[in-house]
């Protein structure tokens, strides 16, 4: 075991310095993502002679392509390395936020928000897989929790600036004919933000390291533990690296349910597959293949997509369900009361990716959480909607927040951690970057048309998804376990020989390679034109099952 003080400098430095750097770029994407809302409630759309279904237009287009493209966001984030891609995507939309304030058009509006959509897609995803470059995975749950939790952060503090934004700024309600002479409040709140986001871009390409061996803020020996650590995690057979606390419960073994998470059936690797494992660059065509054939991504996924529905609803529409149980239309005081339930939503997540970590549990805290959502969501929908039912009701609205954001990054840290080649990572959390499609169920579902009744209807239909996404989760925890249960009987059956040459290379005595991929291959073999898809399934097959295809690996649960 290394020394105690390496290992307490080594993860202060990369909690104090790197984790802070990457969750303030969450924290403008989800500033980015969100402001539309806080604009409207400021009567964005009506200042600039648009209808108020616009906006749902609007927000719906950024989420088809901000969807539409995450797998290809991840990869050209994994191909051009997170310290390249990020920063230059991020300066770009932050441009396009400020543009808002030229707004005077349908087409300006959906172009812009079009542009944003495509400019995030693969954010999260590149992001993530990146962060997993210097965290061992029993650390990995709670330092994501702390950076996804800049999405509920970004919208108490997004809450916050339009409350102080739009208290020294005035509002108009109508279309304005001094529009283009003077400062609306929603105008400033655009600038501000975008602002904010170009200068976090720019300094990012030179804070960022491509790996924990280029890291500037750690000295050499910090560099070599960060790295070797990593390594360790992701090897045959390792066992966790800690430091000597003299805290049992820090240093014991992972346990045998586990230990998939810890043992991904790999060996030690030459060099440069050592720099493929802690470098934040690299692709290859058995990455994308095995990526996508998983067996579990896509059942995860629309789990995913039926338990974020909440999260994103809320992100864009929560000032304007929150407006009609204030008794005036103030649009300060509106954006003000959307902080408190976000911070609801930060702490739960924390304690929940906490308690994630300490028990090495990644499915029964997600299905605790979404338990806390529905409670919230169905005293929503059961408590009047009158003006004197206001308090409860907001109340209820904290316990729905408190539940909402803790599914989706305890998702991704199953992804993560029973995925140990980087490159099939990163494309998978991009696939299951395809969860943002709650974020067009969202916008269809929150309609203007609904603001008087409470949006009764829409908390309805929201409720009926997560309640399936929880029976979701229930199922692939089922199958999960059955899947072990599969692979240990099948190990039984070889004799220790073929078991370790399926540990080391993924060559025991089973078909490397799917009966369809193997029937595709040979037709398009036949065909002179497609001979280079031929050969591209060919190198993607040829090294063999990898990683978490290996019999030997167990899936944590």
């Amino acid at each position: 075991m290394p020394d105690q003080a390496l290992h307490r400098r080594t993860l202060r430095k990369l909690d104090c310095l790197l984790l802070p750097f990457l969750a303030l770029l969450f924290l403008f994407n989800s500033l980015d993502k969100s402001n539309i809302g806080n604009a409207e409630s400021a009567h964005f759309t009506s200042d600039i002679g648009l209808r108020k279904e616009d906006l749902n237009i609007a927000v719906a287009l950024f989420f088809a392509f901000f969807v539409a493209l995450q797998p290809v966001g991840a990869a050209l984030g994994r191909r051009y390395g997170m310290v390249l891609w990020v920063p230059s995507c991020m300066l770009l939309w932050g441009v396009s936020t400020a543009l808002h304030v030229w707004v005077r058009a349908r087409w300006q509006l959906f172009t812009l928000r079009i542009i944003i959509g495509c400019l995030e897609a693969g954010f999260y995803p590149v992001t993530v897989s990146y962060l997993s470059l210097f965290y061992t995975r029993f650390e990995f749950g709670r330092r994501l929790s702390l950076f996804y939790g800049q999405a509920a952060v970004g919208g108490a503090l997004g809450g916050i600036i339009s409350y102080l934004v739009f208290s020294h700024f005035p509002t108009h309600e109508g279309p304005d004919p001094e529009l283009d002479t003077k400062w609306q409040s929603w105008q400033v709140l655009f600038l501000l933000e975008g602002g904010l986001t170009i200068i976090t871009a720019l300094v990012g390409y030179f804070v960022l390291p491509h790996s924990a061996e280029t890291a500037w803020f750690l000295t050499k020996e910090e560099r070599v533990y960060a790295s070797e650590r990593i390594i360790q995690d992701r090897s045959v057979d390792a066992t966790p690296v800690t430091a000597d606390t003299g805290d049992e419960e820090e240093e014991r073994e992972y346990d045998e349910e586990s230990r998939g998470l810890l043992n991904p059936a790999n060996p030690p690797k030459p060099r440069a597959a050592v720099t493929a494992i802690t470098d934040d660059r690299g692709l290859t065509p058995h990455d994308i293949l095995s990526a996508v054939l998983s067996p579990h991504i896509w059942h995860i996924l629309a789990c995913n997509i039926l338990s974020a529905v909440p999260g994103y609803a809320f992100s864009v529409f929560l000032p304007l369900i929150l407006a009609p149980l204030t008794k005036t239309p103030n649009p300060a005081l509106v954006n003000l009361l959307t902080a408190p339930p976000y911070i609801c939503g930060a702490i739960t997540l924390y304690l929940f990716a906490s308690y994630s970590d300490r028990k090495r549990l990644r499915i029964l805290p997600i299905l605790v959480g979404l338990a806390l959502l529905l409670i919230g969501l169905t005293l929503v929908v059961v408590l009047p909607t009158s003006k004197g039912w206001a308090v409860p009701r907001y109340l209820a609205l904290n316990v729905l927040l408190s539940g909402t954001f803790i599914a989706s990054p305890l998702t991704v840290a199953w992804i993560s951690g029973n995925t140990p080649l980087p490159g099939k990572r990163a494309l998978l959390l991009g696939i299951n970057g395809w969860g943002n499609l709650a974020g067009i169920f969202s916008a269809l579902l929150f309609q203007p048309k609904y603001a008087e009744s409470g949006y009764i209807t829409p908390f309805w239909w929201t409720l009926v998804c997560v309640g399936i996404a929880a029976a979701g989760y229930i199922l692939f925890w089922r199958n999960l376990k059955a899947e072990n249960e599969r692979r240990r009987q099948l190990l039984l059956s070889w004799d220790p020989e073929e078991v370790e040459k399926e540990k080391m290379n993924g060559e025991g005595p089973l078909r490397s390679e799917p009966l369809i991929v193997g029937w595709v291959m040979r037709v398009l073999r036949r065909i002179q034109r497609l001979q280079w898809a031929a050969e591209w399934l060919d190198e993607a097959i040829g090294a063999g099952r990898e990683g978490d295809e290996r019999i030997t690996f167990v899936y944590g649960l």
